[in-house]
């Protein structure tokens, strides 16, 4: 999609300090850190939310999740706990319309959370 910055970011038009990727994802540190780890996981394939994503994709989701945890584990905060957050839609805090995971950690997360 051409405005979408996460597009750009995959498509190496603005920087971006990447901690994985292959040949279907990219994850990323935050520009805008909510806890010591903070890490955006995204599809290459642009999808505007969890409800783009058509069944026959479903994959992509297994892939997101299994490579959080595995950042998770290199960013030692396997152990001890992470949260991984989807938004999907305005009223849930999306505000980038290019479906992510955000992992979050290395400090105690609070519920409910916002």
């Amino acid at each position: 999609m051409k405005d979408c910055i996460f597009c750009k970011i995959v498509n190496n038009e603005i920087p971006a300090e990447k901690v994985y990727e292959d040949d279907d994802i990219l994850a990323f540190e935050d520009i805008n850190p909510k806890a010591p780890v903070h890490i955006l996981l995204i599809p290459k394939q642009h999808f505007a939310s969890l409800n783009e994503i058509p069944k026959d994709q479903k994959e992509i989701l297994s892939h997101l999740m299994l490579t959080a945890r595995k950042i998770a584990s290199e960013k030692k905060i396997g152990k001890k706990g992470y949260r991984i957050v989807l938004n999907t839609g305005k009223d849930s805090g999306q505000e980038v319309f290019h479906i992510h995971l955000h992992l979050f950690g290395g400090r105690r997360m609070t519920w409910p959370p916002g």
